[in-house]
């Protein structure tokens, strides 16, 4: 399953969404970044204070002539003196700070402390007994409470020793670590918090004034698709775009629906017109005196009423005029094959469930008379049944002639098409009976699908129609 929204508001939203993430986190990388160097620049500019005031005497001069350092890392407790010590104090494994060292370095010489070897590294309090013991002294000194000398324990330490030039004894001095550039995350996530919340809620905001219409809009051609009705179009709102696009579309509907209007009056024009020549023609035959030629002269008149009325039919089959009722299709199929069978023809009702769905009854009738028709012209017998599968309705007619080409099943469906020569117009109509199956099928939300049966052989025993219906 698909984690992208699918509609224009969350795609655009995510899009936004992470567009910020993108520059929110090359914008925490790089605060971080300057941040670490800022900590650790003053840090090392508090350790050279410490050596240089060593190495010149500062720390022998009376206390109220020292010089003290300012800046964040001073506070009484961790004010270590400089330790002069034979060897560099151990690291305990702990990974020297080249970036720091070099620092260090730089700053040192600016001062004219010529250094030989200088090593930087980072440990804890607990970690550092010279520390856990200067701390100690001076809380007893200043008498500072407890907790504050259990936090001064759990802090961390830079410790850096240098050994001058031409010197044999190391310079060690302790300043305690910088807060930790970590501690930039909660408020930066805070700042993209707020940042998201604000962002998104307009955008959420400006993307719902396109949107709303939007879907108003898509609802009225679902509507118009369905009904060819032009009533309930939606006023233009929105950014001016989308008006356009509303205007524009409420124009289309009214002219497609003009359209399909000036087509059913001349559809009718032309029944009319036509059906009243067929019923003279009707009485004239009458006047013939050979019965064979008046015969197959009344079947021509026949077949072109028939033909006639099934292309106005089709014509009209998206324009429905009768009502959406509720039908018991077990029993309209029943109704429907009771027909066939009072008139004798070989017609079987197999399986059926008992189904409710939405239908045109009649529409519906019209195309298990096409569909059960086709099956004994061209199948001698058709087997009629119903069953339930997935939501839909499946209305099934089976017969057992000579199938029709893989190629031409899809074809078969349109109009004025017929398939090989058992299909021909000597043994069938126009090419309008499938077509016309099919487009009430659709006009119900469904489809009809043609499909050949064979034998464990291969060879082809039938032909299945199936007419599928939803059931919502």
């Amino acid at each position: 399953m698909s984690l992208r929204p699918g509609s224009l508001m969350g795609q655009m939203l995510l899009a936004v969404a992470a567009a910020l993430l993108l520059v929110q986190g090359l914008g925490a990388a790089l605060i971080y970044r300057a941040q670490h160097e800022r900590f650790e620049a003053e840090t090392m500019n508090a350790v050279a204070f410490r050596l240089i005031a060593q190495a010149r005497g500062n720390e022998r001069l009376p206390r109220h002539l020292r010089v003290e350092p300012r800046g964040l890392f001073t506070d009484r407790l961790y004010r270590f003196a400089v330790q002069i010590v034979r060897e560099a104090p151990p690291r305990d494994g702990k990974r020297r700070n080249a970036s720091a060292e070099q620092k260090l370095r730089e700053i040192l010489t600016t001062q004219d402390f010529r250094v030989a070897e200088a090593v930087v590294f980072r440990r804890s309090v607990a970690a550092d007994p010279y520390a856990q013991m200067a701390i100690g002294r001076r809380a007893d000194r200043f008498e500072v409470e407890p907790h504050a000398v259990a936090r001064a324990l759990d802090a961390d330490l830079y410790v850096a020793a240098v050994r001058p030039v031409g010197g044999a004894e190391w310079m060690v001095a302790r300043v305690r670590a910088p807060p930790s550039a970590n501690a930039l995350i909660r408020p930066l996530l805070l700042q993209t918090l707020a940042i998201y919340l604000v962002l998104v809620g307009v955008v959420a905001l400006i993307l719902r004034r396109i949107t709303r219409p939007l879907a108003a809009l898509t609802k009225q051609v679902a509507h118009f698709a369905s009904t060819q009705d032009p009533s309930g179009q939606i006023a233009p709102v929105g950014p001016d775009d989308v008006r356009r696009l509303i205007v524009a579309q409420n124009a289309m509907e009214w002219r497609i629906s003009s359209l399909l209007d000036e087509k059913d009056v001349m559809l009718g024009a032309i029944g009319h017109d036509l059906k009243t020549p067929l019923a003279a023609l009707r009485v004239r035959i009458e006047s013939v005196e050979d019965e064979s030629e008046r015969a197959r002269m009344a079947a021509t008149i026949e077949d072109i009423v028939h033909t006639l009325d099934d292309i106005l039919s089709l014509a009209r089959v998206g324009r429905p005029t009768d009502p959406v009722e509720r039908t018991e299709l077990a029993a309209l199929v029943s109704a429907v094959v009771e027909e066939y069978e009072d008139m004798g023809e070989p017609v079987e009702l197999g399986s059926t469930e008992r189904t409710v769905i939405e239908a045109r009854a009649t529409w519906l009738r019209r195309a298990l008379r096409n569909l059960i028709g086709n099956a004994l012209r061209y199948g001698s017998v058709a087997r009629v049944s119903l069953l339930k599968a997935e939501g839909q309705a499946l209305v099934r007619i089976d017969d057992d002639g000579p199938g029709i080409p893989e190629g031409s099943l899809q074809a078969m469906t349109q109009a004025f098409t017929r398939g090989d020569p058992s299909r021909n117009t000597e043994t069938g109509g126009a090419g309008l009976g499938l077509a016309l199956a099919r487009a009430i099928a659709e006009q119900h939300g469904g489809s009809l699908q043609l499909v050949n049966r064979r034998t464990p052989e291969g060879q082809i025993e039938g032909l299945t129609a199936m007419l599928v219906l939803p059931l919502t």
